[in-house]
């Protein structure tokens, strides 16, 4: 059957070289989803994904290879979160509140991705780029922080909120706030960051 456009293609022929290395990135993404980033081994990787524990490494020549493509998928993820929560009709202010919320959502409900795309091992290597895949995302929020706050040093300003969210994301995971303050929801702490950062939000009407 002819598609939409009325030409008819020759059908593709799929590189299973191509194919086994999406394989073990997809199979990694599941295990850190499932497991966490400590089940990462390259052999239980392959044994999942039905190969011989040396297969890998015709695609990834090491592990920090491996496990930075599947870090990767975490950031494009986050990403897509905040993309598809993002309302351009809303101020500055109330966007970066809900970066921040799909931040720490993420970092909660993809606890073991999370890990992996800080680990420090991961970024300080720069394998495949992986540094850089984050950038987008925080020039987003600087430019949102720019909006805020123009009087200030919009890349130091978001710096110092990431900062702030990545520490409250930790410490909510480890039960260190909890047991310090007695809460039992981290979204005052996170107002608390944003007030701190941005000034207190205007009243609503």
């Amino acid at each position: 059957m002819n598609d939409e456009s009325g030409v008819r293609g020759e059908p593709e022929t799929a590189d299973p070289e191509d194919g086994l290395r999406g394989r073990l990135v997809r199979v990694g993404v599941e295990l850190v989803n499932a497991e966490g980033a400590q089940a990462l081994s390259l052999r239980e990787i392959a044994r999942r994904a039905g190969v011989s524990h040396g297969a890998p490494r015709r695609h990834f020549p090491t592990h920090l290879d491996l496990l930075s493509a599947i870090a990767r998928q975490g950031f494009a993820e986050l990403a897509a979160r905040v993309t598809a929560e993002d309302r351009e009709t809303a101020g500055p202010r109330a966007r970066i509140e809900l970066l921040a919320r799909v931040y720490l959502d993420y970092a909660a409900t993809r606890r073991g991705m999370y890990e992996l795309m800080f680990r420090h091992d991961l970024l300080e290597s720069g394998r495949l780029g992986l540094r850089e895949t984050s950038l987008p995302l925080f020039a987003h929020l600087t430019g949102l922080v720019a909006r805020v706050r123009p009087d200030a040093d919009a890349a130091v300003v978001a710096g110092a909120l990431w900062a702030n969210l990545h520490g409250i994301a930790q410490l909510w995971h480890w039960g260190s706030l909890r047991l310090a303050t007695g809460g039992d929801d981290p979204a005052p702490f996170l107002t608390a960051a944003l007030d701190a950062h941005l000034g207190p939000a205007e009243p609503t009407p």
